[in-house]
């Protein structure tokens, strides 16, 4: 038995809390696994926004500065969170009592990965919309976007479908299932040199 939600549920939320995090103060109110993914989720979201303003041309160094720390903090949680989604599938995969699965062949990439990507995507898909459907811009740009926006329909639902056919592999011992440890060197103050000489 697979106890995870369906696939079209976790891309459901994405695109949901998307929209109403730019009308409204972000806010988690899952629970359970869908819990983890709305928080993995909002780490994308702020980073998004972060990348912008480091890119406006109307930034000065000090508030770039700034935000390529967030950038560098906020970046480090989504792949602690992409870590933690994988972990839960651990658990839940011995829960429903999966087995040894070592001899199993392994996928590309961790549903936790996909569940990121498809994070990605759903923001890409709310910003290439609302960049199509503005006001000031002419018909050549209009269609430009709207090309993009109907190519990450279809990549949106490729890789959506790719990650429902993963899950049920897992579960049901098809395939096999590692949390990989993102091992960021650049936050560690014992690895990175630009901080630990500093220490000195």
């Amino acid at each position: 038995m697979n106890p995870l939600p369906p696939v079209s549920e976790i891309t459901q939320l994405q695109i949901e809390c998307v929209a109403k995090w730019h009308d409204e103060p972000i806010a988690n109110p899952y629970d359970g696994f869908k819990h983890l993914v709305c928080r993995q989720h909002e780490f994308n979201y702020r980073l998004w926004h972060e990348e912008d303003v480091a890119r406006s041309p109307e930034a000065n160094d000090e508030r770039i500065a700034g935000v390529k720390r967030s950038i560098d903090k906020l970046n480090q949680q989504r792949n602690d969170m992409i870590e933690k989604i994988d972990d839960a599938i651990t658990v839940l995969l011995a829960e429903a009592g999966v087995g040894d699965t070592s001899a199993l062949p392994i996928n590309t990439e961790t549903a936790g990965s996909a569940i990121d990507r498809l994070s990605i995507m759903a923001l890409r898909l709310y910003h290439y919309a609302e960049q199509r459907d503005r006001t000031d811009a002419d018909d050549d740009h209009r269609a430009k976007v709207g090309a993009r926006v109907e190519l990450c329909q279809v990549q949106h639902a490729d890789l959506s479908h790719s990650l429902q056919t993963l899950i049920d592999d897992l579960f049901a011992a098809r395939m096999q299932h590692k949390t990989y440890r993102q091992m960021k060197m650049y936050n560690d103050p014992s690895l990175n040199p630009e901080i630990y000489r500093a220490k000195k």
